[in-house]
């Protein structure tokens, strides 16, 4: 598998990247750019996220502990659950439904750049984003709090009540604003997930159905403010 420090590289990379990548978006010598692509980050930052952490996933593909999908039924009601409680606030609760975020009529009149835009982020949705982030989340951190000196060392799905806290806690802040709820609970359920099934194959397939049915709803509402 290599050293301990190139796995801890494989695991910790994807998502430096991402982070890296959303914090690029945010200076503010972007704002000035007009054009159909660069007129706000959203619709360059989505694209160059999936492309560069799928790049750093593939490039580390053999460090990853995936294991087998174990447990598929519990692993779908699982996703289909954490889909629930992320659109229950506008869909039961009749919070503010969250329009503002991606636009497509910026594309009208240019049906392939809209195309693409879309599958790119589906592609960062459904793949890039459980891959990244479970591979991060439940692969690399919630072992690592269990032991920092070599977190390789802990097999997937070991309980500890710290790291189960820790990592809910810290996957809520990095959803920080009005999907810090939803967040902190799906935190606890994606980590639910790992200690059932041992499989971080599962976390990730979990993941992935999740921001599936998402991206779907979605498009079906126009709730941009979801993705």
């Amino acid at each position: 598998m290599g050293s301990k420090t190139n796995v801890t590289t494989a695991y910790l990379a994807p998502f430096m990247a991402f982070i890296a990548i959303s914090a690029l978006g945010s200076l503010p010598l972007f704002k000035n750019f007009n054009g159909l692509w660069l007129s706000a980050p959203q619709y360059w930052v989505y694209p160059l996220q999936a492309v560069i952490c799928g790049a750093i996933l593939l490039r580390f593909w053999n460090c990853y502990a995936f294991g087998r999908v174990q447990k598929l039924g519990f692993t779908l009601f699982i996703a289909l659950l954490v889909f629930g409680i992320w659109v229950s606030p506008q869909a039961l609760l009749h919070f503010p439904v969250r329009t503002i975020g991606f636009d497509p009529t910026i594309f009208d009149g240019h049906f392939n750049q809209l195309a693409t835009a879309l599958s790119f982020r589906f592609l960062r949705l459904v793949v890039v984003v459980p891959l990244m982030e479970e591979v991060f989340w439940r692969g690399f951190l919630l072992r690592d709090l269990i032991n920092p000196d070599d977190f390789t060392q802990v097999p997937i799905g070991s309980y500890s009540r710290n790291s189960c806290m820790l990592v809910a806690l810290a996957f809520a802040f990095a959803h920080w604003g009005p999907d810090f709820i939803p967040a902190l609970i799906t935190g606890f359920l994606y980590n639910w997930v790992a200690y059932r099934t041992r499989s971080l194959a599962s976390c990730v397939m979990a993941h992935s159905i999740t921001n599936l049915v998402l991206g779907v709803y979605i498009l079906k509402t126009e709730q941009w403010g979801f993705w």
